[in-house]
């Protein structure tokens, strides 16, 4: 417990570091610092150091009008310049265009168009490392199986080990059933630990972690319409006879206004909703919180360093609880995707009985 209260306090204090370079030089704005730290960007900002920007760069890769564009994103100078006729959009060329590569004049103004985006950003980029990671992690536990035959699990393979048993026994096999459990073990597992992992690196301030990977509510989508699409094509004709046609429901809920199929249709897009949204929002409203807290000593500071710094004991305390309570819900999140997305598939599969009114009465 110890270790992890040290590390903890050097997290924040690198955190607090971050926000203290960027309202160095300008009225501390809370909204707009929680807003550029949990958001996207087209480069990975590590600090500021003596009113210079020390970033990674990432790949610019556009389209516009049949033209294709590649470049690193540090031609752009962090927003302040432009290059090729693109620039990164500010508030003043509109809330649109804020955030977003867009077309400019010779004089830097926006002509109205936006060129097709499909850059690496910090997001993708956490995406790609992610994924990485989960790769190499297997590869090595299959390589360590490969030379323990026989033996005990040990390091890496006990970790592997333990997360599939934890996925095929207390969600799998309860929610899908014994003998269908197993081809869809691949996804599940794959959902949790790519889940898990971002919402873990997510909570370091520092390269490689601190992007808000599944704050992004594209990727929550994206995983959502992976679980509706796995389940719909693998149901069975139960299911969509069941949706259609519920059986004991009476016969004027169905004619001759379809109420019910209706309500049913609209439940098969409603479950992909309520995945996109619960991850989404729960693990931005933490990140949010915790830079909330953080921003109370900056807030006090402007007033008087001194009262700065009396306030931010509190303020920090109640951080690194959050910050305890987000390991927490990085785990919780990820086991509700999968146990919500196995449940979903097990109901696709589930043999729906003949049942008549008068039986349910």
């Amino acid at each position: 417990m110890k270790r992890i209260l040290l590390l903890l306090t050097i997290l924040f204090s690198l955190q607090l570091s971050a926000i203290a370079s960027d309202a160095k030089d300008a009225p501390f704005d809370p909204g707009q610092m929680i807003m550029e730290h949990i958001g996207d960007d087209h480069s990975w900002h590590i600090l500021t150091y003596k009113d210079k920007h020390v970033s990674i760069p990432l790949p610019v890769i556009l389209i516009n009008e049949g033209k294709f564009d590649v470049f690193m994103s540090s031609k752009f100078e962090h927003g302040h310049a432009s290059y090729k006729g693109y620039k990164i959009g500010s508030l003043e060329d509109g809330e649109k265009a804020k955030g977003k590569i867009i077309c400019v004049d010779d004089n830097g103004q926006w002509t109205g168009k936006t060129p097709f985006d499909f850059s690496i950003t910090k997001n993708v980029l956490m995406m790609f490392i992610v994924s990485g990671i989960i790769i190499a992690v297997v590869f090595r536990a299959k390589s360590i199986a490969k030379k323990r035959v026989g033996k005990s699990p040990k390091g890496t393979q006990t970790i592997i080990e333990f997360v599939i048993l934890f996925i095929r026994d207390d969600i799998a096999i309860p929610s899908i059933g014994l003998k269908r459990h197993g081809k869809f073990m691949p996804y599940l597992l794959t959902a949790f630990c790519f889940i898990f992992l971002s919402n873990i690196m997510g909570l370091f301030p520092f390269f490689p972690g601190g992007a808000n990977l599944t704050g992004n509510i594209a990727v929550t989508l994206v995983l959502a319409v992976f679980t509706f699409i796995i389940t719909q094509f693998s149901a069975n004709k139960a299911y969509f006879t069941h949706i259609v046609n519920m059986p004991g429901v009476p016969w004027w809920l169905k004619f001759p206004i379809p109420i019910m199929p209706v309500v049913e249709i609209l439940g098969l897009f409603t479950k992909p909703f309520a995945l996109t949204v619960r991850l989404f929002a729960n693990i931005t409203a933490g990140h949010i919180i915790i830079l909330g807290f953080l921003s109370i000593i900056f807030i006090f500071g402007a007033q008087s360093p001194a009262l700065g710094y009396g306030v931010s004991p509190i303020p920090v305390f109640f951080a690194i609880f959050m910050s305890l309570l987000e390991i927490l819900v990085a785990f919780i999140q990820a086991y509700v995707f999968t146990l919500l997305s196995a449940i979903y598939i097990g109901m696709a599969h589930e043999e729906h009985a003949e049942v008549t009114p008068k039986e349910i009465a």
